[in-house]
């Protein structure tokens, strides 16, 4: 299945991630990181959900301190990826240079103070999507395997 996906991550503290050519000073709070899958949405989802995995992706490296509570999976043909991160700017405080090499948005992570929910479930809707939130690796792999 080909989509998109946002990711809901939790930072308890306030952490320098490094990643393979990059510091970004993060401050505590929620997350939202902005992602596709054109290949197997549901693989790559569940990759970010496992906890032992080579660290590649800018977000590989957050995760490694971080909490990942939640998923939105967004399954879809086209690739929504530039669009939902624009949407997502508008309510979250960007990570400049975040995991956006492939897009023409600066960023891909935004910083929330409080629980990005209702934000992403009105976005979501707004763009009249159809989407799936899960919180685990299996719920992922279930929702791949249906039919």
């Amino acid at each position: 299945m080909r989509g998109s996906y946002l990711l809901v991550v939790l930072l308890e503290k306030d952490k320098t991630i490094k990643t393979k050519g990059r510091e970004f000073r993060l401050m505590r709070g929620h997350y939202v990181y902005v992602g596709s899958a054109m290949n197997s949405l549901e693989k790559r989802v569940a990759r970010h959900f496992s906890e032992h995995k080579k660290l590649h992706w800018h977000i590989d490296f957050l995760l490694k301190d971080a909490q990942l509570l939640r998923a939105y999976l967004i399954p879809s043909e086209e690739r929504l990826e530039e669009k939902l991160s624009l949407e997502v700017a508008k309510y979250g405080e960007p990570v400049e240079g975040f995991g956006a090499g492939d897009v023409r948005v600066s960023t891909n992570l935004y910083r929330f103070d409080r629980e990005p929910d209702e934000t992403l479930t009105a976005i979501l809707s707004g763009l009249g999507l159809e989407w799936k939130r899960v919180k685990s690796r299996e719920e992922v792999i279930e929702f791949g395997g249906r039919k």
